[in-house]
């Protein structure tokens, strides 16, 4: 059955059309808007009235390219951003008036264990032990243990995000040594006293580490870091983008996204693994066992 997802995340809106039964998904079709949510925020805590509409227009254009592709069955989720906001019920309102789509808005517990689910259903192996996953988004963080396929035992979300870390510490393109100073101590603190259980392995997912396979491959260990901030930190957002072939908006948040994977990855004392499915990926297959 053709199923479409579409995902409301901080940075991004993004949509995922694919084939799927309850075992298996191929992708047909993905595309993202950087609609920057949790800059629009307000004193209030609000999402202003211009980013509401222009977030409600950008799922209405990508729920009709999913039905032109023939998506039976479409499901919106919002994640950390709306989660926080004060009036996510007049973004969830605007986006049904704009085209009938109903927003789920998923709780940290709930995206972790559906970013888990996608990236060990995706993976293609099952690993003899424990699986970690590490899902950096916009807005939070998650970091999940269990086994394949979708057995959360262990999870822990962080409200920091790479655009909140961004935003904070980032300022200049490419950032300082000392912006990225103050970005590895933002992430490292926030993740103090988090103690994942062992993983036998523990995989990367969210809109940094499928970005980062372009840079870095699909391992990203302490060579790998290092040499991706020393790219980052020697070149304009830009170049890099031009070089590698990816947004410039994206660019613009790889290092944040980076560090904090980077701290995922020390208190998990392992290397992470680039993911090949994750939240969107979980989702509809887990709609497609009913």
């Amino acid at each position: 059955m053709r199923r479409a997802c579409i995902d409301i995340g901080s940075n991004t809106t993004r949509l995922l059309v694919a084939d799927c039964d309850s075992e298996r998904l191929t992708p047909v079709h993905q595309e993202r808007a950087f609609t920057h949510l949790r800059r629009a925020f307000t004193s209030e805590a609000e999402i202003g009235a211009a980013k509401i509409a222009e977030v409600a227009s950008v799922v209405s254009a990508q729920l009709g390219t999913a039905r032109e592709l023939g998506a039976e069955d479409v499901r919106g989720v919002a994640t950390a951003a709306v989660r926080r906001a004060a009036n996510r019920d007049a973004l969830i309102g605007a986006v049904r008036g704009s085209c009938g789509l109903e927003i789920a808005v998923l709780s940290a517990e709930e995206e972790a264990r559906l970013a888990f689910s996608g990236a060990a259903r995706m993976l293609g192996r099952a690993p003899s032990g424990p699986l970690g996953v590490v899902d950096v988004g916009g807005g939070s963080c998650e970091l999940v243990v269990g086994k394949v396929p979708d057995r959360m035992s262990w999870c822990a979300s962080l409200e920091l995000g790479s655009g909140q870390l961004a935003d904070e510490c980032l300022r200049s393109d490419p950032p300082t040594d000392d912006e990225l100073g103050r970005a590895w101590t933002r992430a490292s603190e926030a993740l103090d006293g988090v103690r994942p259980p062992h993983a036998d392995c523990v995989l990367a997912v969210g809109g940094s580490a499928t970005s980062l396979r372009r840079i870095a491959g699909s391992m990203l260990d302490a060579p790998a870091f290092a040499r991706i901030l020393s790219l980052v930190a020697a070149e304009r957002a830009v170049d890099v983008a031009r070089r590698f072939a990816l947004d410039a908006d994206r660019v613009r948040l790889l290092p944040a996204g980076l560090l904090i994977l980077k701290a995922a990855s020390e208190r998990f004392e392992a290397p992470l693994e680039i993911a090949h499915g994750g939240l969107r990926e979980g989702l509809l297959l887990e709609a497609s066992r009913g």
